[in-house]
């Protein structure tokens, strides 16, 4: 089953902690986390599901494609790791 982690930064204004899920794309093995952890959600997607802007997702190291549809593949021993991007200068 594929592992989604979160980075510490986001876990101090959430708590999620890594957890094996089901699901052969982001947005399922994503749901599968928020189903058992719903204030995680709304810090990661939007209002219309999509990943906020804020944030930044990768699958076994290799940074998504698809922002809006989460529709990148996940296999089931594939690592996926939630970021908080940054910005500034």
């Amino acid at each position: 089953m594929p592992t989604v982690r979160f980075t510490q930064n986001i876990q101090r204004h959430v708590a999620c902690p890594p957890r094996q899920v089901g699901g052969s794309t982001l947005r399922e093995a994503l749901e599968a986390y928020f189903h058992t952890n719903e204030p995680a959600r709304g810090y990661v997607l939007d209002d219309q599901g999509k990943l906020r802007k804020h944030m930044a997702a990768f699958i076994d190291g290799i940074q998504i494609s698809d922002r809006d549809g989460l529709s990148d593949e996940v296999r089931p021993d594939s690592t996926i790791d939630m970021f908080q991007a940054l910005s500034g200068g």
